[in-house]
Parts: C-alpha cells; structure tokens; sequence
C-alpha cells in the first residue's frame, strides 16, 4: 500500500522552504527535539532558509540535538571537504543550536566498531530521531547505505561505490583525493525515525525516484525501504518527479 506523502514543488529553493516547514512545525511541537541531517548540494536551500527563519524570530534551535546521517573515513572534522565541516558552514554555525548537541560520525576514528556502538548510544540517549532528512543518490543510496545483498541496520563503516566515488570527485581536486570509504547511520537507524523528509531535485533523480517509491522493495536500491515507513514525506522538484 502507498502511502508515501509527495508534495511537487516548482524548483529547488521551493523544495527548501517546503522542507524548512516540516522542521519549524517539529521544533514548535517539539523545542528539544532531534533532528536527522543531511550534507549535499540538495539541502542547502532548506539550511539556507531554516537560517533565516531563525533570525526572524520563527524558529528556536537553543534546545535542539542533530545527529548527522554519515561522514568520510579519514578526513579530520576540519578538513575542507569534511562534513562535519560542511555542515558548520552550512548551518550549524548560523543558528543557536550548542555545539555539544551536535553529533556527527567521526572521520579519524581508530576504533570504528566503538565509534559506531556511541553513536547509536547517544541517539538512542537522546530518545531517537524525531525528524530524519534524506537525500537520495543516483544509486538509490541513502546517507552511504549502498546497494547490498542486505539492508545494514546500525550504523557501520561502508566501501563507496565507484558511482558513488565519482559523483562526489567535483568537490576534491581529483578522483585520487576522494575517500574510499565512509561511515554512516544504518538502514535500521534511518528507519527508527519518528518522521522522514526526502528532499529530492533534478531530473538526473526521476529515475532512481520511480524505483524507490514505485518500484519494488529491493536492497539493491536502499532507498526502496521507506516504502515500509508508517510516515515519510518526499518533497520533489517537477524536474525530480517521475510522472
């Protein structure tokens, strides 16, 4: 049975303010609430209006906890193309948000399994995901959860695929630089949020979005697996959307 929400949106920065609506109704229900972010090129809209939004008096993020969905392996917090650091420039550093209720996977961890069980820990501390962002890759990956044999459910380390790998050359000097593995929140972690937004743009995305939402359920497209989630919404450009 379908009962994904989808809401088409003229362009993308209309697919940001339709998204920051969904976070400003949450953090009104919710002040201390915990919402799941994204990195990319897709949600910068939303940052750049939940920003705004905030300055203008609409939104309180003092008492908001963010978990972030994945970091690279090996690249340091500070590092340029980090996204912790993406995420800083972005919006965490614009908004009231305290530093110390922010969490993103650390990139230089040396014992990966222990980072892995405390990052599940402290969301789970925080009494889980009230409202988790996704974007959506070419491959139907969802945070780094590539196309497997199996849905991974915790968060975990994962190897980039080379589609993967390549869509992200753009933002190094060259494909070499790219980091060839990452970690990020598990399948399982992503779907024991409360609600889910996908903000999707582009018509390089129509395909992938078809066989997520109305293709069959398939861990050879992750993403596919929201079709199980009790409340998500999927908020799309006309370029993006399928029909």
């Amino acid at each position: 049975m379908f009962h994904t929400r989808v809401i088409v949106a003229k362009n993308p920065e209309q697919v940001g303010k339709f998204t920051a609506d969904k976070f400003e109704e949450e953090i009104q229900r919710k002040p201390s609430c915990v919402i799941g972010l994204a990195t990319g090129s897709t949600p910068l809209p939303l940052y750049r209006e939940l920003i705004a939004r905030e300055k203008a008096g609409l939104i309180d993020f003092s008492k908001v906890r963010s978990a972030n969905l994945d970091e690279y392996k090996g690249l340091a917090p500070t590092h340029e193309q980090s996204y912790r650091k993406f995420m800083q420039d972005n919006l965490l550093d614009h908004i009231s948000i305290k530093p110390e209720n922010t969490i993103v996977p650390l990139g230089l961890a040396e014992d990966v399994d222990a980072m892995c069980k405390a990052y599940e820990e402290k969301i789970e501390e925080w009494g889980g995901v009230d409202l988790q962002l996704l974007g959506i890759g070419h491959d139907g990956h969802i945070g780094f959860n590539e196309p497997d044999d199996n849905f991974p459910t915790m968060t975990h380390e994962v190897k980039l695929t080379e589609m993967t790998i390549n869509a992200n050359k753009r933002f190094f000097n060259s494909v070499d630089e790219v980091p060839k593995a990452a970690f990020t929140m598990g399948i399982g972690t992503i779907m024991s949020a409360k609600k889910i937004v996908m903000m999707v743009t582009g018509a390089d995305k129509k395909e992938i979005l078809k066989k997520t939402f109305w293709g069959p359920v398939d861990p050879k497209v992750p993403a596919s697996i929201l079709q199980f989630h009790p409340d998500v919404t999927l908020i799309c450009d006309e370029d993006a959307y399928p029909f």
